[in-house]
């Protein structure tokens, strides 16, 4: 009984979303500089656990602060896991393999709670339509597992538009107010549009609304303050920061400025592929779309405003244009049969095989765009038969410490670890480090072990089969010190540079 109700919940295409999402993390396990908080913060919290004063945040708090609540919820569910792992001495990037499985799970399940609605709502072909849409598309699966504050953004508004869908309008309030305090503040511009809809449609009187999110914000604000501050270890309200620092001070411009059609001419195209254009044309088709798709589109263009934009900060609302997408796909396939519709019914075929075209070759270029993660990798495996118990210290550069190292990567003694900024190469030599993983080829008093190659661009060529190439290029260079016995105990491949 209670596995028929589970097979109703669940099916194949949830199934493939699953998978799909498995084999991003399995092909791409490392993080990137924007997931560094809350990778670090789920390391600390799994391995130090109270001892705060070795948490990385003291050392590296990044630009803005950021809560550890999500951090904490992903560390709670995994520490089972985890401390098994320990017990079979596993190394600590299955650790890492588990956050995020966790992470993709509890999003996933988010996903398929929007779907379970949608179908409610508008019918099983519309709701197998949202299935095939979000397996074609690439970076809503890529990133569903990596700890960004855009993704548990992601979870929130999804189950927000669920309650919306299945009749529940207060707790979508409840929801967006909380992620809007909690972890992304921009949610804000989001959250008046749908406000202002529930009014209009009457599915909440203004002072129910007011009372609800007044409510929710005070809980909301004590959980983060409460939280965060005893983390931080002084008062703190993170997304306050934030608010000040991108919205007051304007500050997130230094890290680039798109025109304000950036979020339509790029992000969406990409984000979305074959959906974006039939997200518009499910509005016309399916009048009862309009009101979950017309706030996130005034929420993507007031967000436009903004000179800083990146893909992700829209990453929330791309399921609910998706749903727009598959309204309009089920209504062409429904149709299929009638001449005009039979074209349509072509065409998007066409676009879903140039989707599918252009998300394999997204992952494929994704997948090797962690040299810095595969660089660390690779030297343990290289050290792996020497038993010499000599400490081995590796300073990490910026750049193999923004492409996928983190304290999720690194070993017990002898190995230790140094990411000590504003070293000059010239300097490194006098310091007593054994490896480095540095950008450079050639680094004084060095020798050049291995170079790490990485994605380098699309390259076109005269190719039936194989038309486009992805080139890689050396990104990432380990080097081992020239007066350590160590380097001469492994056989190294060697830069077709040496050391200088």
């Amino acid at each position: 009984m209670h596995l028929r109700k589970l097979s109703s919940l669940f099916d194949k295409w949830d199934l493939l979303l699953a998978v799909i999402a498995a084999t991003h993390i399995v092909l791409a396990p490392y993080t990137k500089v924007e997931e560094s908080f809350n990778t670090q913060a789920m390391h600390d919290l799994l391995y130090y656990r109270h001892k705060l004063q070795g948490y990385d945040h003291f050392e590296f708090p990044g630009v803005v602060p950021r809560t550890f609540l999500g951090a904490l919820v992903i560390a709670l569910v995994s520490s089972p896991l985890v401390a098994i792992l320990q017990l079979l001495k596993l190394p600590k990037i299955a650790a890492l393999y588990t956050v995020r499985v966790v992470l993709g799970m509890t999003v996933l399940g988010t996903i398929f709670a929007l779907r379970l609605q949608v179908g409610r709502q508008f019918g099983r072909n519309v709701s197998t339509a949202f299935a095939i849409i979000t397996a074609t598309q690439f970076h809503l699966l890529f990133y569903l597992s990596r700890p960004l504050p855009n993704v548990f953004a992601l979870a929130l508004v999804n189950l927000a538009f669920a309650y919306w869908m299945s009749g529940q309008p207060k707790n979508t309030l409840r929801l967006l107010v909380f992620t809007a305090v909690v972890f992304r503040c921009d949610v804000i511009l989001l959250l008046a549009p749908i406000g202002l809809t529930l009014l209009l449609i009457q599915a909440v009187t203004l002072w129910d609304a007011i009372r609800c999110c007044a409510a929710t914000a005070i809980v909301s604000i004590a959980v983060t303050l409460s939280l965060d501050s005893l983390m931080w270890n002084h008062w703190i309200w993170p997304e306050l920061h934030v608010l000040w620092f991108n919205s007051v001070l304007n500050r997130s411009s230094e890290w680039g400025v798109s025109p304000p059609y950036w979020y339509f001419t790029s992000a969406l195209p990409r984000a979305m592929l074959a959906a974006f254009p039939l997200s518009l044309v499910g509005l016309v088709l399916e009048k009862r779309i309009a009101k979950y798709v017309l706030p996130v589109l005034s929420f993507i263009l007031v967000y436009s405003k903004l000179p800083h934009k990146e893909l992700r900060f829209i990453l929330p609302v791309v399921p609910v244009l998706n749903i727009s997408a598959a309204a309009a796909i089920a209504r062409i396939h429904n149709n299929r049969q009638k001449p005009m519709w039979m074209v349509a019914h072509g065409v998007c075929i066409l676009l879903f095989l140039l989707s599918v075209v252009a998300t394999v070759l997204m992952s494929a270029a994704s997948y090797a765009n962690y040299p810095g993660g595969q660089a660390l990798h690779t030297l343990h495996q290289q050290e792996t038969n020497v038993s010499n118990l000599e400490p081995r210290i590796v300073h990490i550069d910026t750049l193999p410490a923004m492409t996928g190292v983190s304290r999720f990567c690194e070993k017990g003694p002898p190995w230790r670890y140094s990411k000590e900024e504003h070293i000059s190469n010239d300097a490194l030599a006098l310091q007593n480090f054994t490896y480095l993983l540095n950008a450079h080829p050639r680094v004084p008093g060095f020798d050049c072990l291995i170079a790490v190659p990485g994605y380098a661009g699309v390259r076109l060529q005269l190719s039936i089969l194989a038309p486009i190439h992805l080139a890689m290029a050396p990104k990432v260079y380990i080097h081992g010190h020239q007066q350590s016995g160590l380097i001469d105990h492994v056989r190294w491949p060697r830069c077709q540079s040496s050391s200088a």
